[in-house]
């Protein structure tokens, strides 16, 4: 399924917005007879289709003792549908070289298809059979939970994985986004294949999609496609969002003690929601302070300049609800409250000096160039075009992401980290037994 290089080269010009480009990059929007919506490019160098879709709703709307009843029904999904059971169905994926899968985040849920163009009718057919009858039967159900509750028994033994849900849980306490999306051991094991169904039939409804596809396909064979897949869902009203978060108010230090000789540290600040005006400001700043690898600042004074982490790093994060500014490193025992000292000064240097004109200038070349390289198969395309439509964006984001980049200015940087960047607005959470580092009362 890996694309060819005609199509990638079109991107990198798109992308980069050159003049040539213009045209490079034709997203359609295909409307099928039943009213369905998606965006399409198509593409004939490859004779293959990638799908993105998803549905309203995610993990953070998991009715009330019910926690995990998301991500366990989306897996169940491809586990049996219609009269095969859970490892015929799978064969018969395997027989097409159809690559069928469902996921949860906490906002959507979602799903992706990828076929070889002589096997698209099989695909869809597997597509529609998962949507639109499922078994989840009692077997898989079992063994999709018993698999569950493992892996959440296990990520207790991980720091990275215990400060990773830690952060969630002191973050967003109070909130639904602090809830485990894979449950809670207790709520997995009470729910029935009843509850299970209820779920199903409360997110894959019709009106609630969002579909991109990129491939080898017409326009009007594509409608009729989708029809047959996603024509039999029902129209209904989605999940509500959750409410809308409101960041601590106050600093916090969590201390989670595990027997281990090196601590994780994650520290979060409020960060930039999607369709912020200062959201290409914030990717510029993200980059300059971790997000750039080794050209970040983080990166030179933890562990060029001090030697105090073999990584260090920062990312933006965003949800419907709710957005993040996540720093993440890992130190010796003895030297995390040292690492965890130089971040914060770091966050205050660029709070109160602001970039460089250079620090800037080399974000913007990054930043202009990178996402084309990661554009690199079908379904990383087609995940693109999804998530666009998911950020309400235009199908000629593509040719216009360069300049807005470039319209970024010192002065936004500037004002972005001021905004942000505040010691009293940090949550940090240190996973192991970190020495002159104690829990917040």
């Amino acid at each position: 399924m890996r694309r060819t290089l005609g199509l990638l080269v079109a991107l990198v010009a798109a992308c980069l917005c050159l003049p040539a480009a213009a045209g490079a990059v034709d997203i359609q929007t295909v409307t099928t007879p039943l009213g369905l919506k998606a965006w399409l490019v198509r593409d004939k160098s490859a004779p293959a289709l990638a799908l993105s879709f998803s549905f309203e709703g995610g993990t953070a709307s998991d009715p009330a003792g019910q926690s995990g009843v998301t991500e366990l029904m989306a897996a169940l999904l491809t586990d049996g549908a219609g009269a095969l059971p859970g490892p015929a169905f799978r064969q018969r994926q395997e027989d097409a070289a159809v690559s069928l899968g469902f996921n949860a985040s906490l906002d959507r849920l979602g799903g992706g298809l990828r076929t070889l163009s002589a096997n698209r009718e099989e695909g869809f057919e597997l597509l529609r059979m998962a949507l639109t009858e499922p078994r989840f039967d009692a077997d898989m159900i079992d063994q999709r939970r018993n698999q569950t509750i493992a892996s959440l028994n296990q990520a207790k033994q991980r720091p990275n994985s215990v400060a990773a849900r830690t952060l969630m849980e002191t973050e967003f306490a109070g909130h639904p986004y602090a809830a485990d999306p894979s449950g809670t051991p207790d709520d997995l094991r009470a729910l029935t294949r009843e509850k299970i169904r209820q779920r199903a039939a409360a997110l894959l409804l019709r009106n609630s999609l969002t579909i991109a596809a990129v491939g080898d396909i017409e326009p009007d064979e594509l409608a009729r496609l989708l029809d047959r897949a996603f024509g039999a869902l029902p129209v209904g009203t989605p999940p509500p969002l959750p409410p809308q978060w409101t960041p601590p108010a106050k600093s916090r230090t969590v201390v989670v003690e595990r027997p281990v000789p090196q601590s994780t540290a994650l520290l979060a600040l409020p960060g930039v929601a999607r369709d912020d005006p200062d959201w290409y400001a914030a990717l510029a700043m993200n980059h300059i302070l971790g997000g750039g690898g080794q050209q970040s600042r983080l990166f030179h004074e933890v562990r060029e300049r001090r030697g105090l982490a073999y990584g260090v790093s920062s990312s933006l994060r965003t949800y419907r609800r709710a957005s993040l500014l996540v720093i993440s490193t890992a130190s010796a025992n003895e030297r995390i409250a040292e690492s965890i000292r130089v971040v914060r000064a770091e966050l205050a240097r660029l709070r109160a000096e602001g970039p460089t004109e250079q620090e800037l200038a080399d974000a913007k070349t990054y930043l202009t160039g990178a996402l084309a390289l990661a554009l690199d198969s079908s379904g990383a395309i087609a995940g693109l075009l999804h998530s666009m439509q998911v950020d309400k964006l235009q199908p000629d984001h593509l040719t216009r992401r360069a300049a807005l980049i470039a319209a970024v200015k010192i002065e936004d940087v500037r004002r972005l980290a001021r905004r942000l960047l505040a010691d009293d607005s940090i949550t940090t959470v240190v996973v192991g037994k970190p020495v002159g580092i104690v829990s917040s009362p």
